[in-house]
């Protein structure tokens, strides 16, 4: 809009003139959500899905590639029952048939209906003359004052909590598989307590996530009642540790891993990773090559694609000399690493007058010593992928669930899915290892034994 016009719309009438600048700033609103591009700064989950670029098709086709050797179910290792299914007529032309030629098997696996079991428990009660009180029996079928069985709701939790079932539809599918009838609350306040008996645990497996020799972490948002909450995960080869907090600042790390990580700690540019020690910080490369490719999509000069081309290629390079370790002698690793370090110090040394490239520059050299700590540790990846991974099926599940609605929700939801992502990496199943779990918790009479009868489950580390 010129000034001439803008004069014009202030010359005439005043409700033709707010109709005219009504009018106008709906235009620029729309304008603004075509157009608009959020900043490379800002985080993927706070960037608005109307403001993501579409997916970019496939380089190659679906599916396994030509002269792969196929695939198929393997026989079943048992076999419960046997039918046969002989023919007198033929099913065209109704022809009597006389004795077969031969003969062929399939072998079909399916599930029989599903029918609740119920059962009378029956527990004595007798007087101990040294504890002066009544005793009985410990029942370890079902939590304490429960009528719904612990197999039950270890099951549903795991669906719930980790492959993301919401609950409605786990009430109606229990409804619909059995003749078993629960409510929604009778399945949270359930999980609830599961959480409660496991907690030793959980806490447990986060004293070893603190301890452990290589470490990748992560964040993303999550809703508590409404209100912007962050889920973090830090995740090992074998345990991965959630916790659901209001800040997404250092002080989260500090009491997580403390003042000092006596590991290798791989995670992203986030600030909030700075504020702690560590033996070794490795800086995702991903997050590099994903920021390089947003800011392609406004910045087209000169001055950055030089830039942009030079720490691609330094970035590859060190990948490229990774995967030749075990290929090379050491000697030759080294001097070609060394020779990777002269390369980067002289990048970051050099001056550029792009805007976006001093603003990556002032972050290389900030975390220069954090960049290319892969090639000095072997099991040390230049992604954090790991943590990313773990942080998948949560993203998935709050897309279906409403997060949390209170304390006591988001503090189960950290134990639940601490415990069974961890029995997953494990390799366990994990219903079967948290319900055996659950089973010797209920057995046990304090804390300790609690964890001495589950960390055997979770001896790998």
């Amino acid at each position: 809009m010129t000034r001439d016009e803008a004069i014009a719309i202030l010359n005439l009438k005043r409700e033709e003139a707010i109709v005219r600048i009504l009018a106008l700033a709906e235009k620029a609103e729309k304008y603004d959500r075509l157009s608009g591009q959020a900043s490379p700064t800002t985080p993927s989950g706070m960037t608005p899905v109307y403001l993501k670029p579409s997916h970019k098709k496939r380089k190659k086709p679906p599916g396994r590639g030509k002269g792969h050797p196929g695939a198929a179910r393997r026989r079943p290792p048992r076999i419960d029952q046997y039918q046969e299914h002989p023919l007198d007529h033929c099913p065209q032309c109704q022809t009597s048939l006389g004795k077969p030629l031969d003969s062929y098997k399939r072998y079909i696996e399916d599930l029989p209906p599903v029918q609740s079991t119920v059962t009378e428990h029956t527990l004595y009660r007798y007087w101990c003359s040294r504890c002066k009180k009544m005793v009985s029996a410990t029942l370890t079928d079902a939590l304490p004052n429960a009528m719904i069985g612990l197999r039950l709701v270890v099951l549903t939790a795991w669906l719930h909590y980790l492959i993301g079932v919401s609950v409605n539809n786990l009430v109606k599918t229990i409804s619909v598989f059995s003749s078993l009838k629960i409510t929604a609350g009778g399945l949270t306040q359930a999980w609830k307590k599961l959480a409660f008996l496991l907690e030793p645990l959980y806490e447990e497996i986060g004293q070893r996530v603190s301890q452990s020799a290589v470490l990748s972490a992560d964040e993303t948002g999550w809703r508590l009642n409404g209100i912007t909450h962050w889920l973090w995960g830090f995740a090992t080869s074998t345990f991965c540790y959630y916790r659901i907090t209001q800040s997404r600042a250092s002080p989260v790390v500090q009491e997580v891993l403390g003042r000092f990580f006596r590991g290798i700690l791989i995670c992203d540019f986030w600030g909030a990773y700075n504020k702690i020690g560590a033996l070794a910080k490795q800086r995702c490369f991903y997050h590099l090559f994903t920021e390089l490719v947003k800011v392609d999509q406004h910045n087209t000069s000169l001055g950055w694609k030089t830039f942009r081309k030079k720490l691609s290629r330094l970035l590859k390079d060190a990948i490229r000399l990774s995967e030749k370790r075990n290929q090379l002698r050491p000697k030759v690793y080294q001097r070609l690493k060394q020779r990777l370090d002269r390369r980067l110090d002289q990048f970051l040394a050099d001056s550029y007058q792009d805007r976006d490239a001093k603003r990556l520059l002032k972050r290389l050299r900030r975390h220069q010593r954090e960049l290319f700590t892969f090639l000095e540790y072997e099991g040390v990846s230049p992604y954090n992928n790991h943590a990313e991974q773990q942080m998948r099926s949560p993203v998935l599940t709050r897309k279906v669930s409403q997060q949390n609605r209170s304390d006591d929700g988001a503090k189960t939801q950290s134990i639940l899915m601490t415990l069974f992502r961890s029995a997953q990496l494990q390799g366990h199943n994990p219903v079967e290892i948290i319900l055996s779990t659950a089973k010797e918790a209920l057995a046990a009479r304090s804390t300790d034994e609690i964890l001495n009868c589950q960390l055997i489950l979770f001896s790998k580390s």
